[in-house]
């Protein structure tokens, strides 16, 4: 069947991750984007039905921006791949997860199948927007579930064309599906699934169940959470219990054997001191108020609440305000709504507004202070999932935060295992230190243990082991 904007690529190339946003929910940002290929045959368009399987329960939508190739692309510079591109379209890069274990990776019957890619109703010429700056959108069932702009990319589309055609030359009528933004996840039989990139009128597409999976479906915990759009779990279990146990000043004496000196988050302190924090970081930025962008991407599903629809279990949101005090950063509706969806906690080197209201919340919280105002006197919320600046450190989607009673510290996560583990060791010895300095010994030879007083320590050890 031909598609209505006779589109007819030779092939249909996905990006796997490319939006901040998406990344932070991944808890990773690559340094370069990847691909996989869908088949031509799974172009379809608005209004065509998307078919579920039999037996299936994780279908996913994904919102996304479809670039059309105009002119043979083949080792083009990122200046000229401009050239290269055609026209812009809304698309849903929509998927079965149950069918990925099948694919190996491939995601041909996950995400391949006939229909599985509607591009339109409308082609966009590019020289008519800003593509860098070109705001995408989704509903289900008309309430707004993605709301972000092609400036949340990590590899804008002229980096895409001259990336893929190094290797893969593109022909006209090729598409590349730019990559998803957070919250992409589960729809179910009936679900109406609407795309829009800037004013145009949406692609519209219904979930419908119907036939057998191609193969015995399978889903996995990995598989929920990939299609739920939940963060990957990124600490092991007996990194998290041992962060739990140990003092933010012992691992900071850890990192700075490493070599890390500039980890603690400076001049923050919690709200609720009886509370230990530990989780990955998902971040948000404020940039200084200018009254026409806060007009712009102030309102509706701005970058703040896209930050908290799309926290995960486990996460911290971390909010860059520049050490900014002269306003709110967040309150209490949206810190109880971080809370409701698993947050780990909440750090800021603003302020929280209602901040009274975090005594009473069993969620962790570190700021620089309170403060009444809302944020639009000082801020405009900007981006979700960057690297951010918070009270001095730079912090990046995925590390891993410890917070207690003294304050915030961040552990680059590759270094978490390792730094917990000899964190432990550490605080094991420095109570046995303590019960001797308490017990009226010298330090001298003691603190930190010399030979002798090391050879004690560990025959102590060797001794209480059962």
């Amino acid at each position: 069947m031909s598609h209505p904007l006779g589109l007819a690529p030779t092939k249909i190339v996905a990006v796997h991750l490319n939006h901040r946003s998406r990344a932070a929910e991944r808890g990773r940002v690559p340094d370069a984007p990847s691909y996989f290929l869908k088949p031509p045959s799974s172009l379809s368009a608005t209004g065509v039905d998307l078919v579920r399987p039999v037996g299936t329960e994780l279908s996913a939508f994904e919102g996304e921006i479809a670039v059309v190739i105009g002119e043979r692309a083949s080792k083009v510079s990122r200046e000229a791949a401009w050239d290269h591109i055609a026209w812009l379209a809304a698309a849903n890069d929509f998927g079965v997860h149950d069918l990925r274990a099948a694919d190996r990776g491939s995601n041909l019957r996950s995400k391949g199948a006939d229909g599985y890619t509607p591009v339109g109703p409308v082609l966009i010429d590019p020289r008519t927007v800003d593509p860098r700056d070109l705001r995408l959108r989704t509903w289900v069932n008309g309430v707004l579930v993605q709301d972000a702009s092609t400036a949340d990319l990590l590899f804008d589309f002229a980096h895409l064309v001259s990336d893929l055609s190094a290797t893969i030359t593109l022909e006209p009528g090729d598409i590349i599906l730019t990559g998803t933004p957070s919250g992409a996840t589960v729809v179910n039989p009936g679900d109406v699934v609407e795309v829009a990139i800037g004013d145009t009128e949406p692609l519209r597409n219904t979930v419908v169940e119907a036939g057998a999976a191609p193969v015995r479906p399978r889903v996995t915990a990995l598989d929920r959470d990939l299609a739920y759009g939940r963060p990957v779990p990124s600490i092991k279990p007996e990194t998290e219990a041992a962060l739990r146990q140990v003092a933010t000043a012992t691992l900071s004496s850890q990192l700075r054997k490493l070599g890390l000196d500039h980890t603690f988050l400076t001049g923050l302190r919690p709200s609720r001191p009886d509370l230990r924090m530990v989780g990955t970081a998902h971040t948000l930025r404020f940039l200084p108020l200018r009254e026409d962008l806060f007009a712009e991407r102030g309102g509706g599903m701005n970058a703040q609440k896209r930050a908290v629809e799309s926290i995960g279990p486990g996460q911290v949101l971390v909010i860059d305000a520049r050490e900014d005090r002269g306003a709110g950063t967040l309150g209490d509706i949206l810190a109880m709504r971080a809370l409701r969806l698993g947050a780990a906690g909440v750090v800021t080197d603003g302020c929280l507004r209602d901040s009274p209201a975090f005594a009473d919340l069993d969620l962790p919280a570190y700021s620089g202070g309170a403060h009444a105002s809302v944020l639009g006197r000082r801020h405009v919320p900007w981006e979700v999932g960057v690297d951010v600046a918070c009270a001095g450190v730079l912090v990046r989607p995925g590390d891993v935060l410890v917070g207690d009673a003294e304050g915030v510290l961040l552990i680059p996560a590759a270094l978490a295992d390792t730094v917990a583990a000899d964190a432990l060791a550490q605080e094991a010895e420095e109570r046995y230190i303590l019960a001797r300095v308490a017990a009226g010994e010298s330090i001298d030879g003691l603190y930190p243990l010399g030979p002798t007083a090391r050879a004690e320590y560990e025959a102590a050890q060797a001794g209480a082991k059962p």
